[in-house]
């Protein structure tokens, strides 16, 4: 034994967390206190403490992690809440850890002002009491409460729900978490959890509170057909009737029906209050509560209700990640360096959104990068400033006025993706680009839970902006034919009508969808109160002039107005990304390729090759429609090769409304491309 060290034996709830905390704090805390670390990770003690030992220094104590019987007596450290496990004999098959005398505690309150201290417990406690209260009001009443939160409010919230109920309380944890796994049990499997669950709800006396944290685990997470193990545990809780169950599913799994209908009480704990009670009935910003005074301080001008809009879609948890890891990205900064802003805080919160997510981006296109479109532009920051202000609407109204989403329509090429990205730029938000055809599955309920994980964390994200290109191949109109493929389809609709219907104000997730075929989408998703579509043409003249004048900057080529002039009328008919293809090839030819110019004569050969090569587009177009038309009359083509052949008037009058522009005229040939474009 080192001198001067003293000994204690705990028996942690979280042995693995507690060791390295422990073991970490000499080089990364040395002033943490044992008081302080059984704050953050509680544990029991194998010998009673004393308010002197919780004063010791961590570094100056030699801890032992027991593996207690059942006979071990355990003690609860003074002044240390631990919650939820309320006073029973600790039984052959249940760790001590959770099955202990423990005192009701008091709800926990914010003080006035920034804390000087927060752990991740303590901000939790204090963003959800309500939620933990209601829960406990149920279990105290017999009531078995099913909670619908993210895994990492579980071990915060499941015993101090159990807890201020006041009835004796089990807690069952699921094997492979950092959590102790039940005694006797050979190995982590979920069948040795069944078991002494199954043990446990046998020997529970009538009124006792079970505590099933991970029960969508445990049921296999699926709604579809039961598996076995999910048959079993609906069996064995629907065994005792008597036994008040406290259950915790995540937002993106889902559990049978008949075994959510075993709780009498479902409560969802999703998003952040926007305020937390104080001792005094009071009400404090979450941006004051759960941040410390160091971390504000750092941040000139720090906000803290103006932190809400950007946070609102975490839990307590992770934003408490996301203030410290905002905190020591600039807390060795040089004195010489700039004065840290509030600005600067939130860019950091985006950046860790984006760094923490498998899928979301952080864009950096403005309004300013996309040229015209004026009109649009209007209609999308009238309603981004509905959205931005959704705090200062009445909020019997927030919920009407609020758009959930924008369906982008048109011909390719016009930017539709692209004012996606500008939306979450000004939103502060984070942006994921799904493609339609990622979300199908072939296996039944995959592609509704895919749709459910992306809700969920574009809720985390918030303010999330999530783009479902090609949106016509998972949203097309519903059909009453009873082949898979309709099924599924189906399936996926009515997902995206959940998940609508169950949009918040609070937490900004914004969808958009991009389509080439706005006819092809079911109308339940075109009401006004769902999305609201708008239409990106091709550019007109002055659009394409501005898109021109952006691209020549962009790409480094000298254009005077006058050639910007001529180029936006030369390229009528043409998309945003043609005219981005005329300064990029001719940039990547002037710098790596013939090393000719960027000048009139060049890019008018560019636009010249582009109306070319559209006209043919247009022409084969009208020859297999020619072609197909042929078919239908009965004629037969005698000759393997395709003839385009002439048409009446009627045929043309017929082929009006399909035949591409331009379509049937001849490509230019033998012209010269800068003459064809700029005319004299």
């Amino acid at each position: 034994m080192s001198p001067g060290k003293r000994t204690i034996g705990f028996v942690p709830f979280e042995p693995q967390r507690f060791g390295d905390r422990w073991l970490m704090a000499e080089l990364d805390t040395p002033d943490l206190t044992v008081g302080e670390l059984l704050r953050e990770l509680p544990a029991l003690s194998t010998a009673p403490l004393t308010p002197e030992h919780l004063e010791l220094k961590v570094c100056n104590v030699i801890h032992v992690i027991e593996a207690a019987g059942p006979d071990t007596p355990l003690f609860v450290p003074p002044g240390i809440a631990i919650g939820g496990h309320a006073e029973t004999e600790p039984g052959p098959h249940l760790p001590p850890a959770v099955a202990v005398a423990v005192e009701k505690q008091p709800p926990l309150y914010a003080k006035p002002g920034h804390p000087e201290t927060l752990s991740e417990r303590e901000a939790v406690l204090l963003a959800h009491t309500p939620e933990i209260n209601r829960a406990a009001a149920y279990l105290e009443r017999g009531l078995s409460v099913l909670i619908r939160c993210e895994k990492l409010l579980v071990e915060h919230l499941a015993g101090e729900m159990a807890g201020r109920s006041g009835r004796p309380s089990q807690q069952i944890r699921a094997a492979g978490t950092d959590a102790p796994i039940l005694p006797g049990l050979g190995s982590n499997s979920r069948a040795d959890v069944l078991a002494a669950l199954k043990d446990a709800v046998t020997r529970a006396a009538p009124g006792d509170v079970l505590v099933v944290p991970y029960l969508d685990l445990l049921a296999g997470g699926t709604d579809s057909a039961l598996s076995s193990e999910a048959r079993d545990l609906t069996e064995a809780l629907y065994e005792q009737a008597e036994c008040v169950l406290l259950g915790f599913i995540d937002p993106s799994l889902n559990v049978p029906e008949v075994l959510a209908n075993r709780f009498a009480v479902r409560l969802a704990v999703d998003i952040l209050p926007r305020e937390v009670a104080t001792a005094d009935d009071s009400r404090v910003p979450v941006g004051q509560a759960l941040v410390t005074r160091e971390e504000a301080g750092l941040f000139k001008d720090f906000d803290a209700a103006g932190l809400y809009k950007h946070v609102a879609g975490m839990n307590a948890v992770r934003l408490r990640h996301a203030i410290r890891f905002a905190f020591h990205q600039h807390a060795r900064q040089d004195a010489s360096a700039e004065e840290l802003t509030f600005a600067d805080l939130l860019n950091e919160v985006r950046t860790f959104k984006a760094r923490t997510s498998t899928s979301f981006e952080v864009p950096n296109v403005t309004f300013d990068a996309i040229g015209g479109y004026d009109e649009v532009k209007r209609e999308l920051a009238q309603a981004l400033a509905i959205i931005g202000g959704a705090a200062d609407l009445p909020e019997a109204l927030r919920h009407d006025l609020v758009p959930r989403g924008f369906i982008f329509h048109g011909p390719p090429g016009t930017g539709k993706t692209l004012f996606a990205k500008a939306i979450a730029s000004t939103l502060g938000g984070t942006l994921l680009v799904v493609s339609g055809p990622e979300v199908t599955d072939m296996y039944v309920g995959e592609s509704e839970r895919k749709v459910r994980e992306l809700f969920a964390e574009a809720r985390r994200n918030a303010p999330a902006v999530v783009v479902f290109d090609e949106f016509d191949s998972i949203a097309a109109q519903r059909s009453g034919r009873d082949d898979g493929g309709s099924r599924a389809g189906n399936a996926i609709v009515a997902q995206l009508l959940t998940e609508l219907d169950g949009f918040r104000p609070e937490v900004p997730v914004l969808i958009i969808g991009t389509t080439n075929r706005l006819d092809l989408i079911d109308e339940a998703l075109l009401r006004p109160s769902r999305f609201r579509p708008i239409r990106i043409d091709l550019p007109d003249a002055a659009a394409r002039v501005e898109i021109a004048r952006w691209h020549a900057a962009h790409f480094g080529v000298a254009a005077s107005p006058a050639l910007l002039e001529a180029v936006g009328r030369a390229t009528d008919g043409l998309n945003g990304d043609d005219i981005r293809s005329i300064f990029r090839d001719g940039r990547a030819d002037e710098l790596a390729g013939s090393r000719r110019p960027v000048d009139a004569r060049r890019l008018g050969e560019l636009v010249g090759a582009l109306r070319r090569g559209r006209q043919q587009r247009d022409a084969d177009r009208s020859t297999a429609a020619t072609a197909r038309r042929a078919a239908a009359r009965g004629r037969q083509e005698t000759n393997a090769r395709v003839v385009l052949v002439p048409r009446t008037g009627d045929d043309m009058q017929d082929d009006a409304s399909t035949d591409p522009p331009g379509a049937g005229r001849p490509a230019a040939t033998g012209t010269d491309p800068a003459r064809e474009v700029f005319p004299r």
